[in-house]
């Protein structure tokens, strides 16, 4: 066995004695912030006297609530996506990628350059594209007896949500293209003086293709090199096994009157979906892929699922199996977005950022870089962060003399990087794949240390 898959073994069973559960977790980080926002934010005693209410009262009524639209998004993506994964077309053509691996070594890479490829495209795509094919190559690993840790396959899966922000769904190089959205988040004096960033100095520079390039080429080489020889794994685990009968298996309809008939005919689930399909056309051409966004990608599941179910009583018992893993999204979306509320409200997120602002024009990069990745596990939202840190790392960045694009990339990297360690995000892919998330934080945990290292050593490279 080689010594990436030696060490692949030994951090799967580290993180995993350690790991809580994501519900423990948010917990854990709501009740750590508020202590760190009474240690050290800008807390107003308020009318109560008590900065400590104060701030659960910003919590409960301008913070658990502002993701509500966001997690709904979440939970139809799980829906729709496990909807689209239990159609014959889409079972059929899953598995001829699949069974392109003839090793399960292959199989991983495979899994993990898929999801690491459709991250750069739009990362909810990766997400739900790569929990479904592991899903799929955990299925044909047991068929084929293989002896391989099926966790493996699912952090490989979630590989894409650490190359997303560098992708073309990247929020913060799109926010800064059009002068108004520039002028939203850094103010119209700030906005003045740097001007709108196109893409070809961000996601389309040189510094974006090397950093994403060559984690598009490490992500499948280092889950492949973490994948134990067959056999060896001693504590190996096999995917769940798929319920049996599919839902558009024919059925008996000889006792079925003139309305049950009507109700499962494809004329309605294929009728809307054209019409779906007609405004998806118009997004295309007016927009263009660069800027499509959760809503856009759920509408194309909710179209192809139901032009691939036989008829609204498959497409709808299918749908019904995936609204039972949105448990997780709707109790621990509202947490995360309470941590947010707490950390605006005290001004942590700007006391972070600040103090790596008065760093030198040679460490700037690096050092936002590393402060974004801290406040992402805060703050998991790329949008979010933009909006905290934005100004004050450009503002740093125009002092020190270094680049705009430069730290508003280095921000980005450092979102993307600890979404390795923060479960918010793989909340639906754990859903759909059944594992937790102690089963697969150790993989991903070397999945960021490497990534972070490359990431980080090509802005010190262009810093310098």
């Amino acid at each position: 066995m080689n010594p990436l898959a030696r060490l692949g073994i030994a951090a799967r069973r580290g993180f995993g004695r350690v790991t809580p559960d994501p519900f423990v977790l948010a917990s854990g980080l709501t009740m750590l912030t508020l202590v760190l926002a009474l240690l050290f934010g800008e807390v107003d005693a308020g009318p109560t006297g008590f900065g400590v209410l104060e701030l659960s009262f910003a919590w409960t009524g301008a913070g658990v609530w502002n993701l509500l639209a966001f997690s709904m998004q979440a939970c139809v993506m799980l829906v729709l996506g496990t909807a689209l994964a239990e159609t014959p077309v889409f079972q059929r053509l899953i598995r001829g990628l699949v069974g392109l691996a003839r090793t399960p070594r292959a199989l991983v890479g495979l899994t993990a350059g898929v999801a690491v490829a459709l991250g750069l495209v739009n990362w909810s795509l990766s997400l739900i594209g790569g929990a479904l094919l592991a899903k799929a190559a955990g299925n044909r690993a047991r068929e084929e007896g293989w002896s391989l840790h099926y966790p493996i396959l699912c952090a490989a899966a979630y590989a894409g949500l650490m190359v997303w922000h560098g992708g073309l769904s990247g929020t913060a190089p799109l926010k800064v293209t059009n002068a108004s959205d520039v002028a939203e988040v850094l103010g119209a004096d700030l906005a003045g003086r740097v001007g709108v960033i196109p893409l070809d100095r961000t996601l389309f520079s040189s510094l974006n293709l090397v950093v994403s390039g060559g984690l598009l080429v490490m992500g499948p080489l280092l889950f492949m090199a973490l994948t134990p020889p067959a056999g060896s794994d001693v504590q190996a685990m096999t995917a769940p096994a798929p319920r049996q009968g599919g839902v558009d298996d024919p059925a008996d309809a000889s006792d079925e009157g003139w309305i049950d008939r009507i109700e499962s005919s494809a004329v309605f689930t294929r009728g809307l979906a054209l019409m779906m399909f007609a405004g998806l056309g118009v997004f295309f051409v007016r927009r263009g892929v660069a800027r499509l966004d959760l809503n856009t990608v759920n509408l194309t599941l909710w179209c192809l699922a139901m032009v691939l179910h036989r008829g609204p009583r498959q497409f709808l018992a299918a749908c019904q199996r995936g609204i039972e893993g949105c448990a997780g999204i709707l109790i621990q979306f509202p947490l995360y977005a309470g941590i947010m509320g707490l950390m605006k409200v005290s001004g942590l997120s700007v006391k972070l950022t600040a103090l790596v602002a008065g760093a030198g024009a040679n460490a700037l990069a690096g050092l936002t870089f590393l402060s974004a990745g801290v406040v992402n596990l805060f703050v998991p939202s790329g949008g979010g962060q933009w909006a905290v840190q934005g100004p004050i790392i450009v503002e740093a960045a125009l002092r020190a003399g270094v680049s705009p694009e430069t730290v508003l990339m280095a921000m980005a990297y450092g979102d993307q990087w600890t979404n390795m360690l923060q479960p918010f995000w793989a909340l639906p892919l754990l859903a759909i794949t059944g594992v937790r998330a102690r089963d697969i934080v150790g993989y991903t945990a070397l999945w960021m240390l490497a990534g972070g290292a490359w990431m980080l050593g090509a802005l010190l490279l262009t810093s310098t």
